[in-house]
């Protein structure tokens, strides 16, 4: 994972944390929502990197067998 998907996933989930919770204090339902939802994003940008890199990885060693 690069440092630019890595600081990306984890801008979404930090600002998504920070709205949910500022929803909950401010009791307005729909940033709190906006929030979760940014945090989900966060997250799912982490899966998609890490299938990415296992896809790669998976490939790499694919090619060292058959070059044996």
């Amino acid at each position: 994972m690069s440092i630019e998907e890595k600081f990306d996933s984890a801008k979404d989930k930090i600002a998504g944390k920070a709205k949910e919770v500022e929803g909950k204090v401010t009791g307005d339902k729909n940033r709190e929502a906006e929030g979760k939802a940014q945090g989900v994003l966060g997250k799912v940008k982490d899966t998609i990197t890490d299938v990415k890199d296992n896809v790669k990885d998976t490939i790499a060693d694919l090619k060292k067998d058959s070059e044996k």
